[in-house]
């Protein structure tokens, strides 16, 4: 698939919208021989992306730095959230082989840094958590260099998931509270918003020195208060890194765009999430959870050396 097509059939989900995109939401093409070796890639090792399950719209930006968030479990949810792109339905059986066709596209990308993420697998003993971490282990046999960064499920009713995935010590721990308790039960109605939060907690308590973070959309008519609370919320579980963006609504069988924040509001978002403790803030309109994340993680780095000096 071409990165045009990509982008078409994105704007056309797009239209579903009921407000006008502004335009600090447009997305530049940025197609490029580059854009399509990462797209080969992922075809021959028969591999999911969030990239395009989801309709990221910095998908062209990405995969031009051969930058993709690989999607592992296959391509079906077993949670139907209102904000979501990726099919809802029955997942077929795990693909044991998934692991090693993971590591060697990472290793021909050549990357320094790696997002892994998932649909949740409900209908999974521990929900997926034994093959994150064969994924992991068998990245880091080829690559062993490199940094990892996954982004997981909240592992509802699967107990002893986390310590699993604790053991291989991820670099980086990614659980998305996605928006504010209330709107939970329209938005995200197969989710806890407490299970989210103790993910986090618990994940720095098994390993104290892996970065943790999470992220939220804006737009779906949460109050600033709410915000806040959630950012409160969040420190109190140790978290390093926070990640705010714009709710873009996919189709119109999705929840709907209440409104468009400002940059100018994300970046008072900024200043305020910073002044709560956060290591590192990132807040933008077009923000995703995995969006720089190989910049962001040197910086995550930075930072914590620096704190550690410091004191």
């Amino acid at each position: 698939m071409t990165f045009r097509r990509i982008l078409v059939q994105h704007e056309q989900k797009q239209t579903a919208a009921l407000l006008p995109k502004p335009s600090w939401i447009k997305v530049k093409v940025n197609q490029s021989s580059v854009f399509n070796e990462t797209d080969d890639l992922v075809k021959t090792h028969q591999l999911n992306t969030v990239c395009t399950e989801a309709a990221c719209p910095n998908i062209g930006e990405c995969w031009t730095k051969r930058h993709a968030t690989i999607m592992i479990l296959g391509s079906v949810c077993t949670r139907a959230c209102a904000f979501c792109n990726v099919t809802t339905g029955k997942p077929s059986p795990i693909d044991l082989e998934e692991p090693v066709r993971t590591a060697l596209m990472v290793q021909k990308l050549n990357l320094r840094h790696v997002v892994i993420t998932s649909v949740d697998r409900d209908d999974l003993k521990d929900g997926g958590a034994q093959h994150f971490a064969n994924v992991i282990t068998e990245i880091r046999k080829l690559s062993p260099s490199i940094t990892i960064e996954i982004l997981t499920p909240d592992f509802l009713r699967k107990e002893g998931a986390l310590i699993t995935i604790s053991a291989v010590q991820p670099d980086v721990f990614n659980h998305n509270m996605e928006t504010v308790p209330r709107l939970y039960p329209s938005i995200r109605p197969g989710a806890r918003y407490f299970q989210s939060l103790r993910i986090l907690f618990e994940m720095k308590q098994y390993q104290p020195n892996v970065f943790t973070k999470s992220g939220m959309m804006l737009g779906l008519g949460e109050s600033k208060e709410e915000v806040m609370q959630v950012m409160d919320d969040l420190r109190c579980a140790q978290v390093d890194f926070l990640t705010l963006g714009q709710y873009l609504r996919p189709t119109l069988k999705h929840a709907e765009v209440k409104r468009y924040v400002t940059p100018e509001e994300f970046e008072e978002y900024n200043h305020i999430a910073k002044s709560k403790g956060f290591l590192m803030v990132s807040s933008s309109p077009l923000t995703r959870s995995s969006y720089h994340a190989d910049e962001d993680f040197k910086i995550l780095q930075t930072k914590r050396q620096s704190t550690h000096l410091s004191n």
